[in-house]
């Protein structure tokens, strides 16, 4: 079929794509005619589809007369797709977008690329979430992961069902573009999408013992990256666009300012930095872990920043070397930040104190660590038993 994926790079120098259309069609007249468009969808399949709807159109001689403007005339939801996208590309972190790229080319397009957005209702969602839940388990394409390691990953999901988790996110997504096509005027009512319930996912974390045997296994070039992950507690986007002029070493501080994730930098997550302390094991290996290479604190020689697929091998290397195991999987770099927040709690650090540390948007993020500091309920309890103090008269 005719096409093709053009890239281009703005004045900025970020790279730009999008999915062309390449038709030539000769009328029985014996006109030639060529038609060069950039696909409503920007996908293969999405512009796949729309290269057959243009061969249509110059077949049946409707091609150009589309009434796509025509007053009244409800927009179908892959229509309104690119609106989205323009609106996520404007108002969300990249890794959002790209989320949402993802959710919509792999589960809403296929199932309502056709449909016009007031044909979406209660009984049209419920039985996209009842198809939602056969739908069989995938592992989304990621540009830094090993191929064969995707392909692997794949291969053992075979006959797993999507989690009731993973429907949701789709589920919200479908949600926000509904509420965007209504705040455009496109809409006039949301239907209400009702999400599945679902327990509160599981987390672990590294005993006290086993966060130290790791440092001490790890590669001497990647310990201070991994002692800095479960001293500070910073998510792996925020460990790998740290640079030196974030560090007040002498004072013991680090500012969050930045997070990188697939290359791209942007904001921490939520939008807000935040000042993390730092104990004196952290600032020591600082000192010890200073470059030339450039302005980022873990960087490759060149002095460009560290990539996922990079951090992930050493990670697991030094997991390996350390013989902490699990049964249920692979201790991954957010684990490390669930073992600070859980140490500090531990430790009968108040979870409002763990919540600014961490840089959770709401105290509810923090609540998954109030089972690990039991001493502090059961001291609050034993203090009902305390007589009160006696209270002082007041001279008359």
């Amino acid at each position: 079929m005719s096409v093709r994926l053009r890239k281009w790079k703005t004045k900025e120098g970020k790279v730009q794509e999008a999915w062309w259309v390449d038709v030539k069609y000769q009328h029985p007249s014996g006109k030639a005619e060529r038609v060069r468009k950039a696909s409503p969808i920007n996908t293969r399949r999405g512009a796949e589809e729309y290269e057959r709807q243009v061969r249509h159109a110059l077949l049946t001689g409707s091609f150009g007369k589309e009434k796509q403007n025509e007053p009244g005339r409800i927009l179908t939801f892959g229509e309104f797709v690119p609106r989205f996208i323009t609106y996520s590309e404007n108002n969300n972190k990249h890794s959002s977008v790209v989320t949402k790229r993802q959710i919509l080319d792999d589960h809403l397009l296929p199932a309502f690329a056709n449909t016009p957005l007031d044909a979406i209702g209660p009984a049209e969602i419920e039985d996209f979430k009842a198809a939602m839940r056969k739908k069989p388990a995938g592992i989304p394409g990621r540009k830094d992961a090993p191929s064969k390691d995707a392909l692997r990953k794949r291969k053992g999901a075979g006959g797993k069902l999507l989690s009731l988790k993973s429907v949701n996110n789709v589920l919200t997504v479908l949600h926000k573009l509904l509420a965007l096509a209504q705040e455009q005027g496109v809409l006039q009512h949301v239907p209400r999408v009702k999400l599945f319930k679902t327990a509160k996912p599981a987390f672990d974390f590294l005993s006290f013992e086993e966060a130290e045997r790791l440092i001490d296994a790890a590669e001497p070039e990647w310990r201070t990256l991994i002692l800095l992950a479960l001293k500070t507690g910073l998510r792996h986007g925020e460990l790998i666009g740290l640079q030196w002029g974030d560090l007040d070493l002498p004072r013991g501080k680090l500012q969050v300012r930045r997070s990188i994730w697939q290359g791209v930098t942007g904001l921490p997550k939520g939008g807000r930095g935040r000042t993390v302390d730092l104990p004196i094991s952290a600032v020591d290996a600082l000192k010890g872990h200073r470059h030339l290479r450039g302005p980022y604190v873990f960087c490759q020689p060149d002095g460009q920043p560290l990539t996922a697929s990079m951090t992930e091998h050493r990670l697991t290397r030094a997991v390996g070397r350390a013989g902490i195991t699990r049964e249920q999987g692979a201790i991954t770099w957010h684990d490390l930040r669930h073992t600070y927040g859980s140490h500090l709690a531990m430790r009968g650090i108040p979870l409002k104190v763990i919540q600014e540390l961490m840089g959770h948007a709401t105290i509810d993020m923090t609540m998954r660590y109030a089972h690990l500091s039991p001493e502090a309920r059961e001291s609050a309890v034993q203090a009902l038993d305390r007589p009160m103090p006696q209270a002082h008269a007041v001279p008359g």
